[in-house]
């Protein structure tokens, strides 16, 4: 199978979070939305992944044909995004939010065990497919930003309605004998989960995508409160996932030299600087570039290791639901609780607080993994 086919749909997939993720909240900020009730839609979207993808990953590994799943749930998301065109009140909103991100979220972790099992035995490729989702991420928060503030954030609405039908193009285009699964038993996954070291890589995953709730839900409004143009907040976006695709790229001899395990505790400690650097100089660009390159390590080197201990922790018929796990806890149940703290943190406490408490959260997934996560278990 050309690798392309794999490729694309990541290209879209994450194409659509760089219009999503920097760009929603200045939408709902448009309409009037206060920065609690920002936080509570964004955490809505994040919410749903931590059902989501569980029951699609039921799904895909009891009837076989993930790659069904995957089309259906593409198809839906379109369909139920189509509903921002017709209303913009909050419950509306909170409806249409609900609908398209509980499919959304469906997909990729399916993608993800998809493209591992069809990698088997080249763990060092699984960068250079998943690179083309940080390049579509790339292309469309710089390109996005000069657009929006041309002709305004409404714009955004019909740009990701054709990014999501790109989703569903893309998702066509995988066979469905792509995502076979070796189907060795491996026991019950209740099991599983009461290994000392997979409890604790689960808390750290959902500690770090806690911490990582502020930036992804306020950081373009932040800088626009300093004068930041959407221009210039796009390019820092950009800057963030351009240094991403170099860890993707030099996965291979990273994860040679130091392993999985050091990988991710350095992305760790990273991320605690990060948030600390966003928290105090705002105000200094050279800073906040340097705080954007730390992306390679805070989501590069993170997502890439833990991706990776999914694989080897879950193996056999578990495979599709160890992914959905994993995104459940961290993108779902942690992102949705740091969307949450943040919006009513940002509101109350103010935005330096609200970072400072990211870095807390950051700090302390550090602690658990170099308690739990030992070299042996990568």
């Amino acid at each position: 199978m050309p690798y392309w086919r794999l490729s694309s749909f990541y290209f879209f997939y994450f194409a659509t979070l760089g219009a999503l993720v920097p760009y929603w909240g200045p939408y709902l900020k448009s309409l009037g939305f206060s920065a609690a009730e920002i936080g509570n839609l964004m955490a809505l979207i994040l919410a749903t992944k931590i059902v989501a993808p569980n029951l699609w990953g039921w799904i895909a590994d009891h009837s076989g044909r993930c790659m069904g799943v995957v089309r259906l749930a593409a198809f839906l998301t379109l369909v139920f995004y189509t509903g921002v065109f017709f209303g913009t009140g909050f419950w509306w909103l909170a409806g249409v939010m609900a609908g398209f991100s509980f499919f959304w979220n469906a997909s990729l972790p399916q993608l993800e065990a998809t493209t591992l099992n069809y990698l088997a035995g080249r763990p060092g490729h699984y960068g250079r497919v998943r690179l083309w989702g940080s390049i579509g991420f790339i292309v469309t928060v710089w390109a996005l930003g000069p657009v929006l503030d041309r002709y305004g954030v409404p714009t955004l609405l019909p740009v990701l309605w054709g990014l999501i039908l790109g989703i569903w193009a893309a998702s066509l285009a995988v066979p469905e004998g792509a995502c076979a699964t070796p189907r060795a038993a491996q026991g019950r996954l209740r099991g599983l989960l009461r290994r000392p070291e997979v409890v604790a890589f689960l808390v750290v995953c959902f500690l770090m995508q806690a911490s990582h709730a502020p930036y992804y839900t306020f950081y373009t409004i932040y800088l626009g409160e300093y004068g930041y143009s959407k221009s210039l907040i796009g390019f820092l976006w950009a800057v963030g996932v351009i240094c991403e695709i170099g860890v993707f790229l030099a996965l291979p001899r990273l994860q040679g030299r130091w392993g999985l395990s050091w990988l991710l505790l350095g992305s760790l400690a990273l991320a605690a600087l990060r948030w600390l650097l966003i928290a105090f100089f705002p105000q200094h660009l050279g800073v906040l570039l340097f705080a954007q390159v730390l992306h390679a390590a805070t989501f590069g080197a993170y997502h890439a290791s833990a991706v990776h201990f999914v694989h080897r922790f879950f193996t056999g018929r578990h495979q599709h639901r160890g992914q959905a796990l994993y995104s459940s806890v961290s993108f779902g149940l942690g992102g949705a609780a740091g969307s949450f703290y943040s919006g009513y943190s940002w509101m109350w406490w103010g935005p330096a607080a609200t970072f400072l408490v990211a870095a807390g959260l950051a700090l302390l997934a550090f602690v658990l993994a170099r308690l739990f996560i030992r070299p042996s278990a990568a």
